[in-house]
C-alpha cells in the first residue's frame, strides 16, 4: 500500500508544531533558556525545509520569517519576550493552518506585522551584554552516531560546510575504529579534530551540525583557550568519551546536560487499522466463547484441552491488544497547556496549571472524546472561577490562580478532577437561577449535591455577565451527555471562597469490559462489572412483603431497588430464588431485581442502531457464546431511573 507523502509530511508536520508549542509554553517561563531556543529554532527550521519539500511552499515562506525572528534571539539580537512567545505561538496556528490547506492570506499578513512590531521592541528593550563576539577562530572535535550515515548524513559534507566558514585545517582521529574482522562498512567511527580560523561565530558552527547535534559528540573551543593542536593519540577504544564530551554541547546551550535515555523504537500505526484490529480480535473473543459452551456440552478432553489453549491465547491477544490503544493521559493534558496561556491573556489573570498523573493510561477513543468536555470546564473554572487579581490579593490569596488537573486509576476507571482555588461556586445564586427558571419550586429543600447539580441543565448559567469565554449556559450540560456516553459520571463540589472541584469518573476502555451476565425472563443481560458492588438473595416471601415499597434495607442504609422483570414487562413469572444485583455510580447506589446471575461475562461492546440509540436502559449490545444477542444495562441511567421512586418512598416511610 502505497501512503500518500503529503498525508505523511502532514503527520509529521503536527509533531513538529506540537513540539514547537510546548517548547513555546515552556520558553514563556524562562525566557533566557537557550536550550528552549534552540529546539524551537530547529522545529520551525525543520518545518520550513519539509514544507519546501513537499511542495507547501507558502507554509515554508511564512515559516522562514518566524525562523528568522527566532535565529536572532539564538544569536543574542534580540531577547526572547513574553509578546515575542506569543505571537510565535499565532504563528503557530497559522503554520498549522497552512498544513492544513485552510489559512486565510490577511490573518497571516498580521501575525507578522506583530512578529516585527514584537522583534523590534524586543530589540529597543536591549541586546543582551553578553551576547557572542566573533573570535578570530575555533577549535573544535565532533563524532557522528554510528548509525549517522545510514540516516543519511554524510560527514564529508559537513566537513565541506566547515571549509566554507574560513580557512579550515582538518585531522581525523582513528582510536574508535573496530577490529577489521568486526567492521561494519556502513558504521561510522570516525572521530574529526578542525582549526577553524577567521571571524566566524559559533552559532554559525552550530548551524552546520544542527540536525544531528543531538545525537552526536560536539566540543567548541575558542583558538585562544586552547593549546595548539596535539598529535592525535590513538586509545584502546574509550567507549565513555563520547557521552562524557556531550557535556559541554549541553552547558553551552544554557541547560542541563542530558541524561542518557535508553533507545525506543517506535512505529507509527494509522488509528483506523488498529481499531480493525480491535475488531478482529472482539470477533475472536466472541468465538472463543462459543468455541468454549461448545467443549462444555461434550466429553471430550481434546477439544477441552485445545479451547483451553485458545481461551488463553485469545485472552493474552486481547490483553496485548488493550494495551496497544493506551495512551497516557499527558498527551491530554499537555493540550491545556496552551489553553491555560491563551486564557491568561485574555482575561487579564495570571494563572498556574499544575498536572499530576500524567503516566496514567487510558484507551485512544476516551482521550479523544474527552478533550472538548474538559475546555469547557477548564474555560469556566479561569473565566468564572477564578478571581480579578486585585480580588484575590483582597481575599488575602496569592496574585496567581491556580488550575490542577489530575487523573488516577481506580479498578476499570480512571478519575479526572479539575480543581481551581477561585471564588467557588455561588449557592444562592444557583438556587435564584433554578427557581427562576423553574427546576425547583421555591424554598424546595434541596441536598447540596442536588443544588450544585443544576448548573448542569440545559441553558444554566449565573455568570453574571456574558463574555467571550462563557456565560451564555451552553456547555455544561453538553460536558455531562459527552461524559455519560462514555459510560462515565460527573459530579461537582465547591467550597466558597476556596474553589471548585469537578470530578470524571471514565471507564479504562470503550471496546471490551468485564461483565455480570444474568438473566431477567427469558433474556440475558450484561452488567459492567466495575459497577457491581454485590449480590443479595430475594426471596419470593421477602419479593411479596417488599412490594409497593421497594427498598431494602442495608447496613442501617436504604437502598431502593428496581425489578427489571416489571421494568421490560416481561410477562413471566418471577423466579422461587430472585437475587439483587446492587450497582453504584458515583455516590449513588440501587439494587437491580433479576432471576438468575449466571456469572462473569467477558464482553465485546456492540454499538446499538441508530433506530435504538435512545432507549436510554442500554448502553450496548453484546453477542454471547451460543450466538445470541445479550443487552448491556446502562447504570447511570437505572440509578437516574430509581432515584425520584427512592425520594418518593422515602417521604412516604
Amino acid at each position: 500500500m502505497t501512503e500518500d507523502p503529503t498525508a505523511t509530511f502532514r503527520v509529521e508536520a503536527g509533531e513538529l508544531l506540537e513540539q514547537v508549542e510546548q517548547g513555546l509554553l515552556d520558553l514563556g517561563h524562562r525566557l533566557g533558556d537557550m536550550a528552549l531556543v534552540n529546539a524551537v529554532f530547529r522545529g520551525l527550521h525543520t518545518l520550513k525545509g519539509s514544507g519546501a519539500m513537499f511542495g507547501f511552499d507558502a507554509l515554508a515562506a511564512f515559516t522562514h520569517h518566524c525562523e528568522s525572528a527566532f535565529d536572532r534571539v539564538r544569536k543574542g539580537e534580540v531577547p526572547a519576550t513574553a509578546e515575542l512567545v506569543s505571537v510565535i505561538l499565532s504563528a503557530r496556528d497559522h503554520m498549522a493552518a497552512l498544513v492544513d490547506g485552510d489559512a486565510p492570506q490577511a490573518e497571516g499578513d498580521a501575525i507578522l506585522a506583530r512578529l516585527a512590531a514584537a522583534v523590534e521592541a524586543a530589540r529597543g528593550a536591549g541586546v543582551t551584554a553578553d551576547a557572542p563576539a566573533a573570535t578570530q577562530g575555533w577549535k573544535l572535535f565532533f563524532r557522528l552516531p554510528a548509525d549517522a550515515m545510514a540516516n543519511g548524513t554524510n560527514p564529508l559534507m559537513l566537513l565541506d560546510e566547515l571549509r566554507d566558514l574560513g580557512e579550515a585545517e582538518v585531522r581525523v582521529r582513528t582510536d574508535a575504529l573496530p577490529p577489521l574482522g568486526t567492521l561494519v562498512p556502513n558504521e561510522c567511527h570516525l572521530g574529526w579534530d578542525v582549526t577553524l580560523r577567521g571571524d566566524i561565530t559559533r552559532e554559525a558552527i552550530e548551524d552546520v551540525f544542527i540536525f544531528v547535534m543531538d545525537d552526536m559528540t560536539l566540543e567548541i573551543a575558542p583558538l585562544g583557550d586552547v593549546a595548539p593542536a596535539e598529535p592525535v593519540v590513538v586509545e584502546e577504544a574509550p567507549a565513555a568519551a563520547p557521552v562524557e564530551a556531550a557535556a559541554p554541547v549541553a552547558a553551552a546551550a544554557g541547560g542541563p546536560p542530558a541524561a542518557a535515555q535508553p533507545a525506543v523504537e517506535n512505529v507509527r500505526v494509522p488509528a483506523d487499522r488498529l481499531d480493525a484490529l480491535m475488531d478482529r480480535v472482539g470477533e475472536l473473543v466472541i468465538a472463543q466463547s462459543r468455541l468454549s459452551q461448545l467443549a462444555n456440552n461434550r466429553h471430550d478432553l481434546l477439544l477441552r484441552s485445545v479451547t483451553e489453549d485458545i481461551e488463553r491465547l485469545s485472552g493474552e491477544l486481547r490483553d496485548t491488544m488493550m494495551v496497544l490503544r493506551m495512551v497516557p493521559v499527558s498527551s491530554l493534558f499537555g493540550r491545556f497547556r496552551r489553553l491555560i496561556h491563551d486564557l491568561a491573556r485574555e482575561t487579564g489573570k495570571a494563572i498556574e496549571l499544575q498536572t499530576s498523573g500524567e503516566t496514567t493510561e487510558v484507551d485512544k477513543t476516551v482521550i479523544e472524546r474527552l478533550f472538548d468536555p474538559l475546555v469547557h470546564i477548564i474555560r469556566n473554572s479561569c473565566d468564572h472561577g477564578l478571581e480579578a487579581p486585585a480580588d484575590r490579593i483582597a481575599a488575602g490569596k496569592s496574585e496567581t490562580g491556580l488550575v490542577k488537573l489530575s487523573a488516577h486509576q481506580a479498578g476499570g476507571e480512571v478519575l479526572i478532577t479539575i480543581v481551581d482555588d477561585g471564588r467557588g461556586i455561588d449557592r444562592e445564586r444557583v438556587r435564584a437561577k433554578g427557581e427562576a427558571n423553574g427546576l425547583i419550586e421555591p424554598g424546595q429543600q434541596l441536598a447540596d449535591e442536588e443544588l450544585l447539580g443544576l448548573i448542569f441543565h440545559p441553558g444554566f448559567s449565573t455568570a453574571a455577565q456574558v463574555t467571550n469565554l462563557s456565560g451564555r449556559g451552553v456547555g455544561m450540560d453538553v460536558v455531562k451527555r459527552t461524559i455519560e456516553s462514555l459510560r462515565g459520571s460527573i459530579s461537582v463540589a465547591s467550597e466558597t471562597g476556596k474553589g471548585s472541584t469537578i470530578t470524571l469518573r471514565i471507564p479504562l476502555t470503550l471496546a471490551i469490559i468485564e461483565g455480570l451476565l444474568v438473566r431477567v425472563g427469558e433474556s440475558r443481560y450484561v452488567l459492567p462489572l466495575s459497577a457491581v458492588e454485590e449480590c443479595l438473595e430475594l426471596s419470593l416471601e421477602d419479593d411479596l412483603r417488599s412490594r409497593g415499597r421497594s427498598l431494602i434495607t442495608l447496613r442501617d442504609r436504604l437502598v431502593p431497588f428496581v425489578r427489571l422483570r416489571d421494568l421490560f414487562e416481561t410477562g413471566t413469572r418471577p423466579d422461587p430464588h430472585q437475587k439483587i444485583v446492587v450497582v453504584a455510580t458515583g455516590r449513588e447506589r440501587v439494587g437491580l431485581v433479576v432471576d438468575q446471575i449466571i456469572g462473569n461475562h467477558q464482553t465485546v461492546i456492540k454499538s446499538l442502531s441508530a433506530f435504538h440509540r435512545g432507549v436510554g436502559s442500554f448502553s450496548g449490545a453484546t453477542i454471547l457464546g451460543d450466538g445470541n444477542v445479550a443487552l448491556i444495562l446502562d447504570v447511570a441511567q437505572l440509578v437516574a431511573m430509581a432515584q425520584p421512586r427512592e425520594e418518593m418512598l422515602r417521604a412516604a416511610s
